[in-house]
């Protein structure tokens, strides 16, 4: 599997070079951290991905896997989840995208 900092470095960069603001607003581990995406669709509300369980992977892939873990909820509610986790795993990073829809780039289970 890829660095988790280069695969956070490109996620950042293609969203940014097509016109979306894409920050991390937390670093992690640099090898292996886990990726928590939180996408603010600019009308009040946030979605949150998520790390999918291993028991998700259908073959032996070494893509990074994603599940949906809040739609379109309000942005208190993804940031009780992402500090409960902070707690657990300081190894996590958070990368903030604004966007209203389309493609995130990301592989959803």
């Amino acid at each position: 599997m890829f660095r988790t900092d280069l695969w956070v470095s490109a996620f950042v960069r293609r969203h940014n070079d097509i016109g979306h603001l894409c920050v991390v607003t937390r670093r992690g581990d640099p090898l292996a951290g886990q990726i928590f995406v939180e996408v603010d669709h600019l009308n009040g509300e946030v979605s949150l991905y998520t790390p999918a369980p291993e028991t998700s992977r259908m073959d032996e892939t070494e893509a990074r896997l994603f599940q949906l873990r809040f739609d379109h909820v309000e942005p208190g509610k993804v940031s009780e989840r992402i500090a409960r986790e902070q707690d657990f795993d300081p190894d996590l990073w958070v990368v903030t995208l604004e966007m209203r829809s389309g493609d995130l780039g990301l592989e959803i289970v």
